[in-house]
């Protein structure tokens, strides 16, 4: 089982998240496009309007499964080792998921305000399409 995980590369916090997560994962399961790689975009039709409601994690044997936003970032984070347990926890907690989702919004929303810009795109060592080399 493999997953696309579609990050905003000119984003300071993004890519930090996604090189922790390389760090732990080392591409056997996640592979990495950022959202301005427009090619890889319209492979699944996804729109940079689409984008624009966060990141978006796509099951690779059914490209028709998508996670976005804070969505994803939890099926992320239940995809990793012991991961479901504190996924499944937080989700258990009243009103936990509501906040969650807001908090989301409010990073994504002004993520270049908080945590700046990137002058170049980051381009994961494990690309979508297995070209790059780690």
């Amino acid at each position: 089982m493999n997953y696309y995980v579609i990050y905003d590369g000119n984003c300071n916090l993004c890519v930090t998240l996604v090189r922790s997560l390389e760090t732990l994962d080392q591409g056997k399961l996640f592979r990495y496009s950022p959202m301005q790689d427009e090619q890889t975009l319209l492979r699944w039709g996804i729109t940079t309007q689409d984008c624009e409601q966060g990141m978006i994690l796509i099951d690779a044997n059914e490209p028709q499964r998508r996670w976005q936003g804070s969505d994803a970032a939890e099926e992320i984070g239940r995809l990793l080792p012991a991961g479901s347990i504190f996924v499944d926890a937080y989700r258990a907690l009243p009103g936990m998921k509501w906040a969650g989702d807001r908090f989301y919004e409010q990073i994504r929303d002004n993520r270049y305000t908080i945590f700046g810009k990137r002058s170049n795109t980051y381009q994961s060592a494990y690309c979508v399409d297995g070209s790059c080399k780690p």
